[in-house]
C-alpha cells in the first residue's frame, strides 16, 4: 500500500532536536489548514462534518477541532466519553456491536448511534425506549454495506467479501427501514471523489425508495478532502445533487483527512550494522509505533530522503539502509531508506504524516517506551509538549 501522503510542509524546518526521541510532533498551523478546507466544504455543500476520533484524538487540540467543524464521530463507549468531556458539538456513535451494558450510557451521551445490524437495534430495543421514556434525545441509525468493493486492500476495505462491516443492501426492507432515522455508509479508505461516486451509484438504487423518509445519510470516513489533488469543487456539487435527490441531511467522518501531513514521528539512530546491506536499529518501533507499517502493509515517507535516482548519479550520497526497531519481533523492520549523509549514530531523523493512526494505535510491547507528544505552531513557532510517557504507564497497563 503505497501513502498519497508525505507532504513535509513547515516540517522542513523545523528542528529535530527541539523534541524527545521518540516524538509525535503535531503542528496546529496545519491543522487549522486542514480544518478550514473541510469547513469550506462543509459550507459550500451545506452539509456536516465530523471528525472521527478512531484515527486523531488527540484531545488537547479538540478546542482548534470545533472552530471549524459540527462534532465529532466515535466507536464505542470510551471514545463517546472522550467526545463528551473535550469535544464540542454532535457526537455519533458507531459500533459493530454494542455490548447492552454499555448502551445505556452511549444512548446518553450521542445524538446519534448506529447499529450495524436492524437485528441488533430489535434485541436492544428495550434499552432503547426506556432511555427515550428518561427523557434522552437521540437517533438510530444503520450501517449498511453497498456490496461494491473499491479499496486497493481487502483489509481495509469494509466492501471486501464476507465484511462484517455494515448489514448487507441487499437485504435491505421496508421493515428494517422503520427502525431507523438515519443510513450510515462508510466504504472508503485514502481515496479521492471517483470511487465515492461509483459506489453512492450502486446504494442509489437500494435506497431511492426511501428517498423523503431518510432524515439524514452519513457516508463516513476515508475522503482524503484535504489532500492537494482531491476534487473538492466536485465533491461539493456531488453532495449538493445527493441532497437534492434524497431529501437528508448530509454528514461526512473525515479521519485522515483532518490531521493529513500534520504530525511526524521523530526518532534517533541507536546502531549501526552490515547483514548484507547496511541496518539501523532506531528507537521508533513499526510494530510499537506504527502498526499499520506492518498491517497494511506500507512504507512511511521520511523527512528530507534522498530519491533513488540521486543516489545513482551522487557518488557522496548513501545507499539504502535498513531501519528496524528494537523490539524482538523479527519483522520489526520500517523499511529501507536513502540518508542524504549518514546515517550516523545518535543521528535524528523523521516519518511523515504520523499524526493520525500511529499515535492512537501506539502499544508498550518489549516496554518500548512510548513517544511523547508535542504540539508545535508553525506559524508562531511555539512549542509545548504536550504528553510524556513514563514505565508507570507500562507498569499500570498489566497487572
Amino acid at each position: 500500500m503505497e501513502t498519497r501522503a508525505g507532504d513535509p510542509g513547515a516540517f522542513a524546518q523545523f528542528d529535530l532536536a527541539r523534541v524527545d526521541s521518540p516524538a509525535f510532533v503535531v503542528d496546529a498551523a496545519r491543522l487549522r489548514q486542514n480544518l478550514s478546507i473541510l469547513a469550506d466544504v462543509r459550507d459550500r455543500a451545506g452539509i456536516k462534518v465530523l471528525a472521527a476520533l478512531k484515527a486523531f484524538s488527540m484531545w488537547s487540540v479538540a478546542p482548534i477541532v470545533g472552530e471549524y467543524l459540527d462534532g465529532v464521530c466515535t466507536s464505542g463507549l470510551w471514545e463517546a466519553r472522550l467526545a463528551s468531556e473535550f469535544y464540542d458539538g454532535e457526537i455519533a456513535t458507531y459500533c459493530a456491536a454494542y455490548k447492552p451494558e454499555d448502551l445505556d450510557e452511549i444512548l446518553r451521551l450521542s445524538d446519534h448511534v448506529i447499529f450495524n445490524s436492524p437485528l441488533q437495534i430489535v434485541r436492544c430495543s428495550a434499552i432503547i425506549e426506556a432511555a427515550r421514556a428518561r427523557g434522552e434525545s437521540f437517533d438510530i441509525g444503520l450501517r449498511i454495506n453497498p456490496l461494491h468493493p473499491e479499496g486497493e486492500v481487502p483489509r481495509y476495505d469494509p466492501c471486501a467479501p464476507h465484511s462484517r462491516l455494515g448489514f448487507p443492501i441487499d437485504q435491505l426492507t421496508a421493515e428494517h427501514m422503520a427502525l431507523v432515522d438515519g443510513i450510515h455508509m462508510h466504504t472508503l479508505c485514502e481515496q479521492d471523489l471517483e470511487p465515492l461516486k461509483r459506489t453512492w451509484d450502486v446504494a442509489f438504487d437500494y435506497l431511492e425508495p426511501y428517498f423523503g423518509e431518510i432524515k439524514w445519510i452519513n457516508l463516513g470516513g476515508g475522503h482524503h478532502i484535504t489532500r492537494a489533488d482531491y476534487q473538492r469543487d466536485e465533491l461539493v456539487e456531488f453532495l449538493q445533487d445527493l441532497k437534492d435527490d434524497t431529501g437528508a441531511e448530509v454528514y461526512l467522518e473525515p479521519g485522515e483527512a483532518v490531521a493529513l501531513d500534520a504530525g511526524i514521528l521523530v526518532g534517533t539512530v541507536l546502531d549501526l550494522g552490515e547483514n548484507g546491506m547496511p541496518v539501523a536499529i532506531v528507537d521508533i518501533s513499526a510494530t510499537c509505533h506504527m502498526p499499520d507499517v506492518i498491517e497494511a502493509p506500507y512504507r512511511p515517507a521520511m523527512l528530507g530522503e534522498l530519491p533513488q535516482v540521486a543516489t545513482e548519479v551522487d557518488e557522496g550520497a548513501g545507499g539504502a539502509v535498513r531501519l528496524g526497531g528494537p523490539s524482538c519481533l523479527a519483522g520489526d523492520v520500517i523499511g529501507d531508506y536513502r540518508f542524504a549523509q549518514g546515517p550516523q549514530v545518535g543521528q535524528r531523523f523523521a516519518f511523515l504524516d504520523q499524526a493520525h493512526y500511529s499515535m492512537v494505535k501506539t502499544t508498550t510491547f518489549n516496554g518500548v517506551p512510548l513517544p511523547s507528544i508535542w504540539l508545535w505552531d508553525s506559524e508562531t513557532d511555539q512549542l509545548e509538549c504536550v504528553k510524556r510517557f513514563d514505565y508507570e504507564d507500562f507498569r499500570d497497563r498489566l497487572s
